[in-house]
Parts: structure tokens; C-alpha cells; sequence
């Protein structure tokens, strides 16, 4: 009787243990979704502060019958601005020329195509749509990243982003952009949703 007492406080200890553990794991788990969605968040609103309109997730035409995949299209007070986001967490080691770049992290080494040849191509397609507005692109690395030997020339941190594309005062950007309207509303028009793309 008393074993038996004792093998059932054992049962129940070892269910409270493994209802600990679960409920440790799916608090962390959803503490971790909570921050990548905050993360997410933050960072499309940083993206979208830098202009007056903007489309997210879309494909362009490649004269060749393809699509190409653009994460963000923003009119800003320069013009036309392509975002590629790459979110990368580690030392990227990449230059203009390079065909690869590198990133290390916690000792694991990974090499990924230099993304400016795919960006130029994005650009191209645009100025096909809308040649008089000006376009320019930049690949927008997150704040997991760093490059030790310094950034290549169409690359950014997303840190630097307001910094680069100031939007000032927005009644006179709105202004400013006036003059890329029609041009700015061919865009919208041609551009489609594309099934790729980045989250949040």
C-alpha cells in the first residue's frame, strides 16, 4: 500500500516536471515568435517612413516573359528606391566584383551569389516601365549583420536607411514628388503581386 502510495506521488511529481518543461518550451517558443514579428514590424515601419507610397512584394516584368521578385518599391524625394532585404546574421565579407559573398557565424561559413547583378537587372526592368523616373536600388542587409571590411556600393544596413533616404517633412516631399504622379501610378499598375517575398 505505502509503495504503491509512493509510486503514484512519483507519477504525479514526474507529470508536474513534464508539465514545467512544456510549458517552459512553449513560452519561449512564443516569446521567440513575439520578438521576430516586433523585429518584422519595426522594420517595415522604418522601411515605409522613408517615402510617400510604397509596394511591397511584387514582381516585375524581365522583357523576356519572367517575373522578377522585388521585395519593396518606395517613391521617396530622390525618385524611385529598390529594396532588397536580405536578412543575414553574421560577418559578410563581399565586394563589387566578387561573384560570392561570405558570411560567418558561430564557426559555420556560408557563401551566397553577390546579389547586386540580380539588383542591377531589377532596376533595368523598372527604368523599362518608367525610364524618365529615376531609380535607384540598394540591398538592405538587417541589423544581425556587419561587414568588417566594409560595405559594397549598392548595400546597406537597415540602421542607416533613414539616414541615406531622409523623407523631411512630408508635405513638402509630397510636393516634391508631384512631378513622378502618372509615372509613379504606371508602376503600381504594372507591377503585380509575387508569391515570394519577405514576411510580416
Amino acid at each position: 500500500m505505502i509503495t504503491a502510495f509512493r509510486s503514484e506521488q512519483w507519477t504525479l511529481v514526474a507529470a508536474a516536471v513534464m508539465l514545467g518543461i512544456l510549458i517552459g518550451v512553449a513560452v519561449t517558443l512564443l516569446w521567440r515568435w513575439y520578438g521576430r514579428r516586433r523585429e518584422r514590424l519595426r522594420r517595415k515601419r522604418r522601411i515605409e517612413a522613408v517615402s510617400i507610397d510604397h509596394l511591397r512584394n511584387v514582381a516585375v516584368p524581365d522583357g523576356s516573359g519572367g517575373l522578377l521578385h522585388i521585395d519593396y518599391v518606395l517613391l521617396t524625394v530622390r525618385g524611385v528606391l529598390l529594396l532588397d532585404v536580405r536578412d543575414v546574421v553574421g560577418n559578410v565579407f563581399g565586394s563589387d566584383p566578387m561573384i560570392e559573398w561570405t558570411v560567418m557565424h558561430a564557426g559555420r561559413r556560408q557563401t551566397f551569389p553577390n546579389p547586386q547583378g540580380p539588383l542591377y537587372d531589377r532596376i533595368a526592368a523598372l527604368k523599362a516601365i518608367v525610364g524618365d523616373l529615376p531609380i535607384e536600388g540598394r540591398v538592405m542587409f538587417g541589423s544581425g549583420s556587419s561587414f568588417p571590411k566594409g560595405l559594397p556600393r549598392l548595400t546597406l544596413r537597415e540602421e542607416s536607411l533613414e539616414a541615406e533616404f531622409p523623407l523631411g517633412d512630408r508635405t513638402q516631399a509630397e510636393q516634391l514628388i508631384e512631378v513622378w504622379k502618372s509615372d509613379w501610378q504606371r508602376l503600381r499598375e504594372t507591377l503585380s503581386p509575387s508569391e515570394f517575398g519577405v514576411r510580416g
